[in-house]
């Protein structure tokens, strides 16, 4: 780990072996993606039995993770123990907007339950109000909370300008974050090509990039992909390995 500054921020680098993706790039296809692939059911209204198929389908297909709300980190890592297949935890979903204590201790209840991933959302209240101490030092808390294990950043693009985004990217990798992710899903708009380029623009090798929201199909994955995504979020994940095209909603 090494430090640097950018835009007047002490920025980190981070080195972690997950935040790497595809190897050639370039050259993709649809079965090279299931590595890549957080497999994701977040819906409120979502049962025993749809984390018991997502599971089920994650073991199959080899997916990366499964992504859940926390509540149900405890039944995904019973079921996927042994299988290789990552657990990772939503914290403060899906509007960043609650107090940093309480997203530090729903983070590390997940990690008690059996997650080795985090996605948290930002604040983005704090961010539109220009209280950039308040969001470094939100996403920084979650990090050493849970120390050892991986954290996304949801920056939710949809609501930033691009110069927001900026900001957001480089206080991420500030605070300790390995990763940035484009979006929960739940707002106005998920991932755009154009925001995943200027987010790898930003963070540069060093930190991952998840796309998530909206991606439906092979094609739009691999320009994910393309654009310097490595992890993918997504419900139309079987669909996506399979070279089809999924309705899904996230």
């Amino acid at each position: 780990m090494s430090c640097n500054c950018q835009n007047g921020l002490d920025v980190l680098t981070i080195a972690h072996p997950d935040t790497k993706g595809v190897a050639d790039v370039e050259h993709v296809t649809a079965k090279d993606l299931a590595g890549i692939i957080d497999h994701t059911y977040l819906k409120q209204d979502g049962d025993r039995a749809q984390i018991e198929k997502l599971c089920a389908e994650a073991r199959e297909y080899h997916f990366k993770s499964v992504c859940v709300n926390s509540s149900m980190v405890h039944l995904a890592s019973d079921l996927l123990k042994d299988s290789g297949v990552n657990v990772c935890a939503v914290v403060g979903f899906p509007l960043g907007a609650g107090t940093t204590a309480s997203k530090v201790f729903e983070a590390q209840e997940a990690v008690r339950c059996g997650a080795v991933e985090v996605d948290m959302v930002i604040n983005v209240g704090a961010l539109k109000s220009k209280d950039y101490r308040l969001v470094e030092y939100d996403i920084r808390k979650v990090v050493e909370g849970v120390e050892g294990t991986l954290v996304k950043v949801i920056i939710e693009t949809c609501l930033l300008t691009d110069e927001e985004k900026v900001i957001a990217c480089a206080l991420s990798k500030a605070a300790g974050a390995h990763f940035v992710k484009t979006s929960t899903g739940f707002s106005k708009a998920g991932a755009k090509v154009e925001d995943v380029a200027l987010m790898r623009r930003v963070v540069g090798p060093e930190m991952g990039v998840k796309a998530s929201g909206g991606i439906r199909d092979t094609e739009t994955a691999i320009a994910m992909v393309k654009a310097g995504a490595s992890r993918l979020g997504v419900s139309a994940s079987v669909a996506i390995v399979s070279g089809l095209k999924s309705d899904s909603d996230y």
